[in-house]
């Protein structure tokens, strides 16, 4: 998730699995953009899902906090 003042909505978070980049939207866990493998977008998926109160905060506060990985 990057604080920058001009990001855009809805709000989202952005990962990287190997050479890969995609964007996540947080209320859905819909792929908005990039090019991740299925297995990588299932994993951020459930992780978000896992994460979904915590990270809105996160974007609405601009404040980040460290949240837990997928076991």
């Amino acid at each position: 998730m990057y604080f920058i003042r001009r990001e855009h909505s809805p709000p989202h978070i952005h990962a990287i699995y190997g050479d890969y980049i995609g964007a996540l939207d947080i209320r859905t866990g819909e792929v908005m953009e990039g090019d991740l493998p299925a297995k990588a977008t299932k994993m951020i998926q459930e992780w978000i899902g896992l994460n979904r109160n915590e990270l809105m905060a996160i974007w609405n506060s601009q404040q980040f906090r460290k949240l837990p990985p997928l076991e």
